[in-house]
């Protein structure tokens, strides 16, 4: 048990044991108040039936009853909230010594019993992925990490779209245009090798109807599960998904198991999933096509109907998406979706359609708002869309030359080149995860590689600082007295690292990343107030000195535990 879990749990005796004497047997919610006004609060209105009093009459009673414990230093009324001060040496004394023990490990929530599989990326593989659609893969990747921290078994999923219009455009290019008709790209991956052929043939079809017929053949043979047809496409995608698992991987994401839409047409789950539907009550036919009448779900105005079959018997993207959270529902507890917010509706419709046919685990859904850049573009690659690569190789100059900046002087190019990796790269993924999902980002230089405000570097070099301290100590298992650890930077730099496995299972509850992001930030901050108000290394009284080394430790292991929780390296030295 954490320590924050038995100070709650000892906090829960106590007002248990007076609510006895007034019959309430209801839960007893604990709240966090405003700082300064006590570490948690217990607000008295449920008991107002009971008693027949105000709240903040009944507050005035029973805070003058709560005994001290060795967890429970004072209780206060204020207005309707009885508000409890904890112990500040219990807490610290818990604290420092259970990080120092659990290491990296701390923060984390005990096994679960079941699986999850999140759903993300899932990028049309008919080029690289471009900046607008960023935030998709590290939104999941980060909660990938945040439920495997809560004790979850994971599994990271890529659906693949192997029989849409995309590929098949993309798999006519390579198969009728010449390599000497496509613009050279100015780098050597494969997805930027060949999306050249994806445009060159979406410009074609568009004025030649030969061309376009011939796509639509494709499609629609896709669409009936043509081996030769589906390996063709697979054979021109391949190499595209390579590139982008190689982008993916420069932001260190890792995805476990790539499956491919097709997979549904060919075992006939798709069929299956068409027979059930036109059972239901509210599938309809229209000129041989069916459809599902929406508009009893309040979905109104032209998206009432959602056509699942095609009248010449083929099956929708939407259809087959269904057959796939079947399948994953046989698999897991808990399903989980990263989806741009244009997809909005089709996510409602596959829903609604998974409750026709009696689904019980329905997959929760994050929406994300989309990546733009100033102006809508970078302003060295004017004119055209810009990919994940070049934003990445952007962050990791710009982190360069801010390194350079710095550190010119007693770093070799080698470690300013790593540092700038680090940093660049992290500046990436935290910029992206510190907003909720699904409001906009224009993402800004100035704020993306801020070393003093709520940016990566700043963490990052509250990491650096934390190991410089410990390396020049060379103390490894520093001893600590926890009484002598009263300043006020001490005492709230402590509830933050207490805080770590709440914070933890917050963001995995509510899949929301971002609480992991502002916790971080916060918790640097704390720490940096702390190195400015109390000295460590030049402290001369030496217990005092060993406690404060020990905070310092315990700062360290958090900073990196939450950091690496958000796919970001915690260096060394910066």
């Amino acid at each position: 048990m954490y320590p924050v879990e038995a100070c709650q749990e000892d906090i829960k005796n106590e007002l248990r044991k007076l609510l006895t004497a007034y019959h309430f047997t209801g839960e007893i919610r604990l709240d966090i108040p405003p700082q300064g006004l006590g570490d948690f609060a217990f607000p008295c209105f449920a008991l107002t039936p009971l008693l027949k009093k105000s709240p903040a009459s009944i507050a005035q009673e029973l805070a003058p009853k709560i005994p001290r414990t060795t967890w429970i230093l004072k209780a206060e009324a204020n207005g309707p909230y009885v508000n409890i001060f904890v112990d500040p040496a219990t807490m610290t004394s818990s604290v420092i010594r259970i990080i120092l023990e659990m290491k990296e490990k701390y923060g984390y929530l005990p096994k679960k019993k079941k699986k999850v599989i999140i759903e993300h990326t899932s990028a049309n593989p008919n080029g690289p992925l471009h900046v607008g659609r960023a935030r998709n893969p590290i939104i999941g990747d980060t909660l990938v990490r945040i439920f495997k921290a809560a004790g979850y078994q994971v599994e990271s999923q890529f659906y693949l779209d192997d029989m849409g219009k995309q590929v098949a455009i993309l798999t006519w290019g390579i198969n009728n245009i010449q390599a000497k008709d496509i613009p050279i790209p100015e780098t050597a991956k494969p997805d930027h090798q060949y999306v050249g052929f994806y445009q060159k043939a979406h410009e074609r079809m568009k004025t030649d109807e030969s061309v376009e017929a011939s796509i639509n053949e494709l499609v629609k043979k896709s669409e009936y599960g043509d081996p030769v047809v589906l390996q063709m496409i697979h054979a021109a995608y391949n190499p595209v998904l390579q590139g982008i698992q190689t982008s993916l991987a420069r932001i260190n994401i890792r995805i476990d198991t790539y499956i491919p839409e097709s997979m549904f047409v060919q075992d006939k789950s798709v069929e299956h999933v068409v027979h059930a539907l036109q059972h239901t009550a509210y599938c309809h036919e229209e000129d041989n096509a069916f459809y599902l009448d929406m508009e009893p779900f309040h979905v109104h105005g032209k998206n009432t109907r959602f056509f699942f079959l095609r009248s010449d018997g083929t099956t929708l993207y939407a259809t087959r998406d269904i057959a796939y959270h079947i399948w994953k529902a046989r698999r897991a507890d808990v399903l989980v979706d990263i989806l741009g917010e244009d997809h909005r509706l089709e996510s409602t419709q596959v829903s609604i359609a998974l409750q026709l046919l009696k689904e019980k685990i329905l997959p929760q859904v994050v929406f994300y708002a989309f990546v733009s850049l100033p102006g809508g573009k970078m302003s060295t690659r004017k004119g055209r869309v810009v990919y994940l690569d070049e934003l990445i190789d952007e962050c990791i100059e710009r982190a360069y030359e801010e390194v350079k900046k710095r550190r010119a002087q007693d770093l070799s190019e080698k470690q300013m080149k790593t540092i700038a990796e680090v940093v660049g790269v992290g500046s990436l993924r935290y910029n992206i995860i510190k907003v909720q999902p699904e409001k906009d980002i224009v993402f800004k230089w100035e704020d993306a590689l801020n070393f003093e405000g709520n940016a990566v570097p700043f963490i990052q070099y509250a990491h650096a600082r934390a190991s410089s301290i410990l390396a020049k100590t060379g103390t490894q298992h520093p001893r600590f007295d926890a009484t002598r650890l009263v300043h006020p930077s001490e005492i709230n730099l402590v509830k933050q690292l207490t805080n770590l496995p709440c914070i933890i299972e917050d963001a995995c509850n509510g899949c929301k990343p971002h609480l992991l992001a502002n916790y971080l930030f916060e918790t640097a901050s704390a720490f940096n107030q702390f190195y400015r108000d109390c000295p460590v290394l030049a402290e001369q009284v030496a217990s005092l000195r060993e406690s404060r080394i020990a905070l310092v430790a315990a700062t360290k292991i958090v900073l990196c535990t939450a950091l690496d929780l958000l796919g970001i390296t915690a260096p060394e030295e910066m």
